[in-house]
């Protein structure tokens, strides 16, 4: 049935690591490399069985692949998983015991942080690969993503007002956010600088407290954000929150948000269209952190970087004009855009073949 799967989801490798002495439980899926080496996180995750951990692999890095080409990067898609309790199982032994199955893959993989990984995590697998990207600034890498994948949504927030409203000020609308963890956060605090009214809610109450004593945000219950008389519904947590029971309740014009997987089924995505939701794809609005890792590999700049944030608003609104323009619901048009860019990406034949990441500038050993 593994087969048949991957035929499925068009995958090129699956990878199953395993370390008995360091504990290491691990999956490595490459989902596709026409336009370059599969970059995407490592999710450290305490699943219930293999196969769930199987399926979300396969799921996330279908999505880097779709996520890279519509952000107009030359790398293909991947993901890893560690099945572990981020809170209790992580060990230096773990992460270099990885780090050697990444390193085994000679760059097919690239990876980088993902749910429940940090770059203290990244330090150990960066001693035994160079395939790695959010390493600690002081390796020359360019650390924690999270401040650009924030910045990168709030280019997708202005993109689908402009859509939607016909302007982009942030200030205007107010915001329904959900989740505040590392991106919510530094998402709650660009809204607030452009002055704008923020409802916040997560299951951490201290994270809660520090958005509205520092930002000024309006807590409510983690189900009541779905009721909140919002103008924008911004899901920075995990995915699937977008879905029958919560769709009805939902009174926001605009769906933009961080999370991966927001859209529950198609036939969501389908009947965001019928009501007039406009909804920002969230694997072209969350590139920032992708887009800014990936500047490693040719040597990191923080002026490129954001340079490169500011392409996601275009990136976004191509998606809104292919919807338009074809008829089709917006998230089926975010997946055009990645296919096409494949697909003629696919047919340039280069004689010499693809060069291997330079990662300029960075330097290994010891933390």
């Amino acid at each position: 049935m593994i087969f048949e799967t991957l035929d499925t989801f068009g995958h090129e490798q699956v990878v199953f690591c395993h370390n008995k002495d360091a504990g290491l439980k691990a999956i490595i899926a490459i989902h596709n490399t026409v336009l370059g080496p599969a970059l995407g996180g490592t999710r450290m995750w305490p699943y219930k069985s293999e196969q769930e951990a199987l399926n979300d692999v396969l799921r996330l890095s279908r999505g880097m692949t779709y996520k890279n080409a519509v952000a107009g990067l030359d790398i293909g898609g991947g993901k890893a998983v560690i099945i572990g309790n981020p809170a209790t199982d992580k060990s230096e032994a773990l992460f270099r015991a990885f780090g050697k199955a990444v390193q085994s893959l000679g760059g097919r993989y690239i990876t980088a942080e993902d749910v429940g990984i940090d770059v203290n995590d990244m330090e150990h697998v960066y001693k035994e690969t160079e395939f790695v990207t959010g390493v600690h600034q002081v390796h020359g890498g360019s650390g924690d993503p999270s401040p650009f994948t924030a910045y990168g949504t709030l280019q997708g927030l202005m993109a689908a007002l402009n859509a939607k409203f016909g302007n982009e000020e942030v200030g205007k609308y107010t915001h329904a956010v959900q989740g505040l963890g590392h991106v919510g956060m530094e998402y709650v605090k660009l809204l607030k600088e452009r002055g704008a009214k923020i409802f916040v809610t997560d299951i951490n109450q201290a994270l809660v407290d520090k958005a509205v004593n520092e930002y000024g945000a309006e807590a409510v219950g983690l189900d009541e954000i779905y009721d909140v008389d919002a103008d924008v519904y911004s899901p920075c947590a995990l995915g699937g929150t977008v879905n029958e029971e919560t769709l009805p309740r939902l009174k926001a014009k605009v769906i933009c948000g961080s999370a991966n997987n927001q859209l529950a089924t198609n036939a969501i995505g389908d009947e965001l269209e019928k009501r007039g939701i406009l909804y920002a794809p969230d694997y072209a609005v969350n590139a920032g952190g992708v887009m800014n890792v990936a500047l490693e590999m040719t040597g990191y700049n923080r002026e490129r970087a954001m340079r490169q944030m500011r392409t996601i608003y275009h990136n976004v609104a191509r998606i809104f004009e292919i919807a338009e323009r074809d008829g089709i619901p917006t998230y089926k048009a975010a997946d055009r855009m990645a296919e096409e860019r494949i697909e003629v990406m696919g047919k340039l034949k280069l004689p010499l073949g693809r060069s291997a990441p330079r990662f300029e500038g960075r330097i290994r050993g010891g933390a």
